[in-house]
C-alpha cells in the first residue's frame, strides 16, 4: 500500500517532480519557457497536490539512471582523502583571488589590508566536511563566492565592519545525496571593512545548465 501524498516529506516530492521537468524539457516534450516557468513554482511551491500536478501533463517518467546522473552532477565536489593543512593569503595594498577546481585546505587564513581577497568555492573540491577560514580584514573589501549546496557560518567578529550572509543554510536540500555536506566556518576580525559571502551560481542555474547539457546529448 502505498504512502498518502501528503505524508511523503515535501523536499523529496519537490525533488522527483523537478526530475521530471528536466528529463522532459531535455527530450523536447516541453518548451523552454514552460520548463523555466515550472522550475521557479517547483522551488517555491509548499504543497504537494500543487507540486504534482507540474508534472501531470508530462509523459516522460524518470529512470533511474538519470537520478543517478543528476545526484552526481549537482553533489558537492566532496573526494575523500589528504587536503594541505593550511592555505596562507596575505594582501596589503593590493588584491588576489583562489578559485577554480583548487582541492581546499582544511583551514584557510587570510590578512588583507587596504585590499580586496577573493575566495571562489564554486568548483573547488573538498576533502573534509569541515573547512575553516581565520580571517583578519582592515579597510577592505573581501568575497567569499560559496556553492548552494553547502552550508556556511559567519563567526567572524566586526569593528566598524559588516559580513553580509547571503549563502542559504543547506539544512534541507533540493538534492537527494549521499555525499557528504561540507560546511565552512568564518572566523576572525573584521574592522572598518566589509566581507560579502554570495552564491555564484543558484541552483536553479544548476538545474537549467545541467538540462541544457541532457538535451544536447538526447538531440
Amino acid at each position: 500500500m502505498s504512502v498518502n501524498l501528503e505524508d511523503r516529506p515535501i523536499e523529496t516530492v519537490r525533488s522527483e517532480v523537478i526530475d521530471q521537468l528536466i528529463m522532459n524539457y531535455s527530450h523536447g516534450e516541453i518548451s523552454y519557457e514552460a520548463f523555466d516557468r515550472r522550475l521557479d513554482q517547483a522551488m517555491e511551491l509548499a504543497n504537494h497536490q500543487a507540486l504534482v500536478e507540474l508534472t501531470s501533463d508530462l509523459p516522460l517518467a524518470v529512470d533511474k539512471a538519470f537520478v543517478e546522473s543528476k545526484k552526481q552532477d549537482l553533489a558537492p565536489n566532496f573526494v575523500a582523502g589528504e587536503a594541505e593543512e593550511v592555505d596562507t593569503m596575505i594582501n596589503i595594498f593590493s588584491s588576489s583571488n583562489r578559485g577554480g577546481a583548487f582541492r581546499v585546505a582544511n583551514e584557510i587564513r587570510y590578512f588583507s589590508l587596504f585590499s580586496s581577497t577573493e575566495i571562489d568555492f564554486t568548483d573547488a573540491v573538498f576533502s573534509q566536511q569541515e573547512v575553516r577560514i581565520k580571517m583578519f580584514s582592515l579597510f577592505s573589501s573581501d568575497t567569499i563566492y560559496v556553492p548552494e549546496n553547502i552550508n556556511v557560518a559567519a563567526k567572524a567578529f566586526c569593528i566598524f565592519a559588516s559580513i553580509d550572509n547571503s549563502a542559504p543554510n543547506n539544512g534541507v536540500s533540493q538534492v537527494r545525496s549521499t555525499t557528504p555536506t561540507p560546511t565552512i566556518i568564518i572566523e576572525g576580525f573584521s574592522i572598518f571593512s566589509s566581507v560579502n559571502i554570495d552564491l555564484k551560481r543558484s541552483m536553479k542555474e544548476k538545474f537549467i545548465k545541467m538540462a541544457d547539457s541532457f538535451k544536447k546529448m538526447f538531440s
